[in-house]
């Protein structure tokens, strides 16, 4: 099956679940085809776990939920070796982290010190327990939900973590017709309880693959460039965006190309796709909590509309 094809698929499939989400479902798609991560990051209610699950039953991946609280610990994420009587050695139990889809609900209710015990596996699909490495099988995502930083009991993540992210994106509220749609697809049973798979762990794999070989045009890969460039130059970061982030922007424009049945990047598809990739990772001077990744949001955008964009 053509490429485009499965995609159009996982999308179409999931947007039975996820009503009048364009956007979010579609930057969803860019970061599982990138092979990246994803934090979702809005108010309770508005579908982000739903988003989660649809996407894992899309491709039939293993599937778990970690719901993070106050006491969890980094051993009940990424498992514990467990001294077995009748063998005399101790025995990996893995944790939760095993899975093709990780939602990791409520990432920020919980310490930094369990937060970051994901960075292993994030980084590198891999986690070390009692100095032993357990590889994580492919595809491997984790779509974390956070509630914004002024809610009551929350733990801001991190730079280091945030920067592990591909992508943040937000649901928002649906539009009042797409929220009586809501309201009667659910009258008797959520849809996400009988959605069926439409593609495969496989099909994944194959995917990420096609993603890497779709063509960046030098003028484009300059582009990226002067974007992660501008912000080191314009002074208003504290934290400006790094290589990393460049090579993040760089992905998503071929993963979003892709998406669109397309083997080469277009400008259009870097604009769409930098907000999203990019704003997280900055950090704003003078900016509060609650209000620093709105602020880096509209200096992102800001950016956009001033660096030139290749002819």
């Amino acid at each position: 099956m053509h490429p485009a094809q499965t995609v159009g698929k996982i999308r179409r499939n999931v947007e039975t679940v996820i009503r009048g989400k364009p956007d979010a479902v579609e930057l969803a798609l860019v970061g599982l085809l990138a092979g990246g991560h994803i934090l979702i990051e809005d108010v309770p209610g508005v579908g982000k776990t739903m988003l989660a699950r649809a996407l894992a039953q899309s491709i039939h991946g293993a599937f778990r939920r970690i719901q993070f609280t106050p006491d969890l610990l980094p051993s009940d994420i990424l498992g514990v070796s467990i001294y077995r009587e009748d063998t005399g050695r101790f025995t990996f139990q893995p944790g939760p982290v095993f899975a093709n889809i990780v939602l990791a609900d409520e990432i920020n209710r919980t310490t930094p010190r369990t937060q970051s015990s994901l960075l292993e596996a994030m980084n590198d699909g891999q986690v070390t327990i009692d100095g032993a490495t357990h590889v994580l099988e492919r595809p491997f995502m984790v779509l974390a939900t956070q509630n914004p930083v002024d809610v009551a009991g929350t733990y801001p993540l991190p730079e280091n973590q945030l920067d592990r992210f591909l992508l943040r994106i937000r649901m928002g509220y649906p539009a009042p017709q797409d929220e009586i749609a809501i309201l009667k697809d659910q009258k008797i049973r959520h849809p996400i309880e009988t959605l069926e798979p439409v593609a495969s762990g496989a099909d994944v794999t194959a995917l990420q693959q096609a993603v890497r070989e779709v063509k960046v045009s030098e003028k484009l890969a300059e582009y990226i460039v002067a974007l992660s460039g501008a912000t080191r130059a314009s002074g208003q970061f504290l934290l400006p965006a790094s290589p990393r982030a460049s090579l993040a922007l760089f992905r998503t424009a071929q993963a979003r190309a892709l998406s669109q049945n397309r083997d080469y990047v277009l400008p259009d598809d870097v604009k769409s796709t930098a907000v999203a990739t990019l704003a997280h990772r900055l950090l704003v001077k003078g900016s509060l909590e609650r209000t620093g990744h709105r602020r880096a949001d509209q200096a992102v955008e800001k950016l956009l509309a001033t660096v030139p964009v290749p002819l």
